[in-house]
Formats: C-alpha cells, structure tokens, sequence
C-alpha cells in the first residue's frame, strides 16, 4: 500500500517536471505530422540515396560517374537552372510592384487580386494547351502578326520559351500572393515616419521596405525556384524534351522508365536535391548580409 501511494505521488511530479521541459499531452499532437513527414518524406529520400549507391555494375559511385561523364546528361543540370532562375526571378520582381500597390484598400482590389492568382486554378496540362492555341505556328499571336504582314511565323512553343511562359504563367501567383502577405505585414508607419522627415517614395522603398522585406523576397524566390526546377510536363508539352528543354526531371524519368537504370534515376534525384539545396544556400546567405534583424519582415 505505501509503495502504491507512493508512485501516485511522483507521477504528478514526473508530469509536471515534463511539463516545464516542453514535453506534455499536447506533444501528440505532432505525431500526424511526424508521421506524414517520415513516411512521405525522409523513407524515400534515404531509399532513392541508398540506390543511387546500388548500380547494376560498378562501385557505389558508378550511376553518379556516369551521370557526370555523360554531356548529354551532364547539360540538364544547365538546361534547368537556366529555366528556373530566370522563371523564379522573373516572378519575383513581377510581383513585387504589383503587390506594393496592392497592400492598401481600394475598390477592385478583390476582383483584381483573383485575376491575377486564377492561373492556379488551370494546371500545367491546360496552361500548356493555352499556349498552343495562342503561340502556336497557327495560333492567335502568329495571326495577328500575319495581319500585319510578318509572313515567317514566330517560333515561341517547341523550344525554351514555351516552357519559360508556362513557368511564368504557373509560378507568378504563389510568388504574387507570398509577396502581398509580407508586404502587408509591414507596418506603414514607419514609411509614413520616413515621409515627414522628407524621404520620398524611392528613398522609403530602398531604406525601410526593402530591407523588411527581404526576407519574404529570398523565401519566395527559394519556393519560387523549387517550383520552377522540377519542370516536367510543360518541358514535354511545349518544349523540346530531346533537345532544349531537356530537363534534370525529363532524363531522370528517361533513366528509370526507358532504360529501367533506377540507380541511375536515384542519382539524377539526389543531383537535382544537391542543385537546389545549394542554390537555396546562396539565397540564404544574400538574405543574411541584406537584412540581419530579428522581425523576420515585420514592421
């Protein structure tokens, strides 16, 4: 009996030791997200790393070796970062005028803010069917210049711009909606503090605005440029998959489902991670030497 009163007297005291360190009930309720990260997340990364070190003939870095000492698989590293950064940057800077104009209320600003983000609504597939109806050899644009005398029509689908406008079209209204919630977040009263000691509209966005918001900025262009970089369909759809637009995606599905190289494949993967993952890092780090305050883009 007193050893039973005994351990109900600790356990309070062991839940509330807990406690103090973070660590209760409420602790479970992470557990679904955990769960979600672990089985959609880290097993198939760690699975496709292990088999990009398990090729068919080789040591454990022949798929990589291959990889590298191949130019025609080598260049889709190039042939992305070439569609994603423009198509990343370009979305961010669009954005960023738009949705500084935008903070405020004035009437349409609802009307105009779900024009600007119903591309999210189309999808890539129909994105790209658009462009070929409107860019096409025979589509509008190319009829429009033929009205006005331009006999040659203008190549701008089947090669690297189709799929950079398919990027455009697709990305800018994450970027546009990313954007107007940070800028929104900045409180206009210091723009305003900035305004009577006779700053004007170029000095406040350079000394105040820009600095806040950098952080927003390198946050949308890294999600921006993840977006862009794993470039599928519209590289097929409007592009040139053999040549041009032969994407880092595009050789990486050729490798495991046309020559059945999933070590291969693997490897490509754990490329186009390493890609981005430095890319992101230089992000960061411009990000760092711009803003170094602890608001995080608030005012």
């Amino acid at each position: 009996m007193t050893a039973t009163l005994e351990r109900q007297a600790q356990a309070p005291a062991l839940r509330h030791r807990l406690a103090e360190r973070g660590v209760d009930r409420q602790l479970l309720l992470l557990a679904p997200a955990v769960l979600f990260v672990v089985l959609l997340f880290l097993y198939p990364f760690f699975y496709g790393l292990q088999l990009s070190f398990a090729p068919k003939e080789g040591g454990p870095l022949a798929s990589y070796a291959a990889f590298f000492a191949d130019p025609y698989q080598r260049g889709t590293i190039w042939i992305t970062l070439g569609l994603a950064l423009p198509a990343a940057l370009l979305n961010v800077l669009a954005s960023v005028p738009i949705a500084y104009r935008m903070r405020g209320s004035f009437r349409g600003k609802r009307l105009l803010t779900t024009v600007l983000v119903v591309p999210i609504t189309l999808g890539t597939v129909l994105t790209a069917q658009g462009l070929l109806n409107f860019l096409g050899p025979a589509g509008w644009f190319n009829k429009v210049l033929s009205a006005f005398g331009v006999d040659e029509p203008v190549r701008l689908v089947g090669n690297y711009w189709g799929v950079f406008f398919s990027l455009v079209i697709t990305g800018f209204p994450f970027a546009f909606l990313l954007i107007l919630s940070y800028l929104s977040g900045i409180d206009p009263t210091l723009e305003r503090a900035a305004a009577t000691l006779g700053a004007d509209w170029k000095a406040r966005f350079r000394h105040i605005t820009l600095p806040l918001l950098a952080p927003g900025l390198a946050t949308t262009f890294c999600l921006a440029f993840v977006l862009a970089f794993s470039v599928f369909p519209s590289a097929v759809l409007v592009g040139n998959p053999a040549g041009e637009t032969r994407v880092l995606a595009l050789a990486a599905y050729q490798a495991a489902y046309e020559q059945y190289d999933y070590s291969l494949a693997s490897a490509i993967a754990m490329v186009m991670g390493a890609v981005e993952l430095i890319v992101i890092a230089l992000v960061l780090l411009w990000r760092s030497r711009l803003y170094t305050g602890t608001t995080g883009g608030k005012g």
